[in-house]
């Protein structure tokens, strides 16, 4: 059985059973989540969310990026969001990798070169911060004023808040 079977099959047995409002592609609390895809992030757990009460959009490290952009752009102009909560982690795979090296492997691997970003980072916070940043400064984004940004410990389950000038929030 293949890990796509194995979760068909979950899904059939779960049945209908997630609770929460499915009756408006807008998020009831009016909240975008932008996260890392890491497993041991469970977002609807961390938060208590139920369906339809948030936007939760997924990329390695949880970093902003023009399709992070892209989606929080129409979560906002088209869908009501008007808060944007990002959390990044400790243990990113993120902190394991170097711009160069790894545009380098698959440049050698494949004949190309990326064209994007990797985004990695040697320390979680400063990436939160350029986050942050990169959000408040796009024409894109309407609503800035209630941005936050947070490290989520893997192994603890703490969220620390982190501010955008550089110190740990309170």
């Amino acid at each position: 059985m293949t890990a796509i079977d194995e979760l068909l099959k979950r899904n059939y047995e779960l049945g209908n059973v997630v609770p929460g409002d499915r009756s408006s592609a807008k998020p009831s609390l009016q909240v975008a989540i932008l996260t890392c895809m890491d497993s041991r992030i469970r977002v609807f757990e961390i938060f208590g969310l139920k369906q339809g009460e948030a936007h939760v959009l997924r990329n390695a490290g949880g970093v902003v990026t023009d399709d992070a952009i892209r989606s929080l752009a129409l979560s906002q102009r088209k869908l009501g969001t008007r808060e944007v909560l990002l959390v990044h982690h400790t243990n990113c795979g993120l902190e394991m990798v170097t711009e160069d090296d790894f545009k380098d492997e698959l440049e050698a691997e494949t004949g190309l070169r990326p064209t994007w970003a990797v985004e990695a980072f040697k320390v979680v916070e400063q990436s939160v911060r350029g986050s942050m940043a990169r959000l408040r400064r796009s024409a894109f984004i309407p609503h800035t004023d209630k941005i936050r940004g947070f490290v989520y410990d893997v192994h603890t389950g703490e969220l620390r808040e982190v501010d955008a000038v550089g110190t740990q929030a309170a």
